[in-house]
Formats: C-alpha cells, structure tokens, sequence
C-alpha cells in the first residue's frame, strides 16, 4: 500500500466511466488512490496516467467485485488502512430485460455486485471512519430507485436497496464526522450499456448525460451539502415535495388500524 501521508480513496468500477471520471477527481483533490477493477491491464494503464498528471499515488486493485474472493480482497484493505478517508462504491451492472425469459444468473449477477458488494465494503470501512470520526462514503444509485419498468425490476430493485441503505446509514451517522451521499444518476454515457441489453444508442441523445459532467455535478452537490444528488433535475421543489410525500405516507401508517375502506363489508 502507499506510504504517502496523504489519505486515499478508494474507488470501486473504476477502470472507465464513473469510476474513472471519481478517480480523475478526487486525484485533483488531493487524494491518493486505490483503484478497483476486473480489467488489469485497463486499471494499470489509468492509474499511471492519474498519478503522472496529478502527482498522487494510485495503486491499482485487481479483483472481481462479483465474487467473494474479490470482495474479501477489498474489504481487507478497507477495514486495515487507516489513511482511507473516502469510498466511492461505484461497482455495478445492469441487466435490462423481462425477469420472465431471463437467466437467473443475470439476477444473482446484479444483487451481488449492486447490493452484495456495496454492503460488504461499507461494512468494512465504516468501523475505521467512525473510529476516527472522518471520512466519506459515496454510492453511486440510479433514477431507477424510484422508478421501474418492465426491463428493470432486479436493476431497479438493486438501486432502490442503495438508496435506502444510504438514507439509512445518513441518519445513523447524523451526529458524526462520517458523511454519505448518494447519488442517483439518469442515463449517462459509460460502458454499463454495452452489456445492459439496451445499447446506448437506442437512447434519444438529448436525455444522455456525459460522464465527466455526472460526475462533477454530483461532487459540486456534495461541496453544496446535498447528501442526496439528482445531477440532472434542475428543479429542486421535484424533490422537496417528493420528500414531503415520502414523510407524509410514512406517517399515515402509523396508527395501528385497518384502513376503513380494507375492512369488512
């Protein structure tokens, strides 16, 4: 591992898209890096052009974060160094098809990875974070959280898990020096399509948001303290009212009885 004095982040998918945008970012912070991929040699390549242009350290981190193996491997590292300050779980996939028809394989593949990953390596850094009472959590979700359609019911489930496992932990460490954002991105142009089932091209391109500005609108929302981040919604009441709603029917369950329209007749 690095012996730099500087803290690390660790991002996960990071050898393109996102994760490579996350990467670029917080090197220019500051940051040195520890990089998580499947693809090696990709990894390498962009871990020595981050460290060349900005001057950290960048370790690459070869390991499949759909296997227990590799998550093992990375949770070592996360639960062992000290300097790690920041996690970016941006690790995912999609696979957008009907469930009927589809091979049970590209479900198990999505909750692994989505949710199973995620949890792992939260897991695994959050002791260190609220030991030192410092640190960053970011989880890359989707606009999918709140919204499914008939291609999307385990991807829009895996993202909805995230957003709620987020909310979550941000009330649980509401009165610590850990912070965790979410972020829910529309379509953004990145490889993720590619094995989706759905190629980027079959999108209108209007709706198509490039990675670079994702990825600084999500970091622009953090700086402006906005834990939850919708990069593309410019208008902010969406949201409020949205949580008004939430907070609303949440509420309206509480009472203990049957509603009376479901009582018998």
């Amino acid at each position: 591992m690095s012996t730099s004095s500087r803290k690390i982040a660790v991002v996960t998918g990071a050898s393109a898209g996102i994760g490579a945008v996350y990467a670029d970012r917080l090197a220019k912070r500051g940051y040195d890096l520890v990089l998580v991929a499947r693809r090696a040699e990709r990894l390498q390549s962009l871990a020595a052009s981050i460290a060349k242009t900005h001057g950290v350290n960048v370790e690459p981190l070869v390991a499949d974060l759909a296997t227990e193996a590799g998550q093992a491997r990375v949770e070592q590292v996360l639960s062992s160094n000290p300097a790690v300050s920041v996690l970016v779980n941006n690790a995912g996939i999609a696979r957008l098809a009907p469930l009927a028809g589809s091979p049970l394989q590209d479900s198990l593949s999505q909750v692994s990875l989505n949710i199973m990953a995620l949890t792992r390596l939260t897991h695994a850094v959050l002791p260190g974070m609220k030991s030192r009472n410092e640190g960053l959590i970011i989880n890359v979700a989707s606009v999918l959280a709140v919204h499914s359609l008939p291609i999307s019911s385990v991807y829009s489930g895996s993202k909805a898990f995230v957003l709620a496992f987020s909310r979550g932990l941000q009330q649980e460490l509401a009165d610590t020096g850990v912070k965790v954002q979410v972020v829910l991105p529309a379509a953004t142009a990145t490889e993720l399509w590619d094995q989706s089932g759905v190629p980027l091209a079959a999108l209108a391109s209007e709706s198509v948001m490039a990675t670079d500005d994702m990825v600084d609108a999500a970091l622009s929302a953090f700086d402006q303290g906005e834990t939850i981040s919708w990069p593309s919604v410019a208008d902010t009441t969406l949201f409020e009212r949205f949580e008004a709603a939430r907070i609303a029917l949440f509420a309206a369950t509480q009472t203990g009885k049957v509603a009376p329209h479901l009582l018998p007749a």
